[in-house]
């Protein structure tokens, strides 16, 4: 990635303006929420992510199954049954 060296300026309001060019790259639109993180070397934007990064451990049990687990096997034959059903629709 080039790194840019860009000047903007600081509205009354705390506003800064972030040039199109770096917009466009980083692929934010208007409303993109934004990170601010503070560094010894000045402040770091990042976009913010949707959804926090948790471990599936730690989400599994709000999963609504309560029955048996599947195996591969049952998993497979779920999928090609369900790739037939759609086909057979057409």
């Amino acid at each position: 990635m080039k790194l840019s060296r860009l000047s903007t300026k600081l509205s009354t309001k705390g506003q800064v303006i972030i040039p199109k060019n770096i917009r466009h790259q980083y692929q934010w639109n208007s409303g993109q929420e934004l990170t601010i993180v503070a560094t010894t070397e000045g402040i770091l934007l990042r976009a913010k992510k949707p959804f926090i990064t948790q471990a599936l451990d730690t989400v599994a049990g709000c999963l609504p199954y309560k029955g048996k687990p599947k195996s591969l096997d049952d998993m497979e034959t779920a999928i090609r049954k369900g790739a037939r059903n759609s086909h057979d629709r057409r």
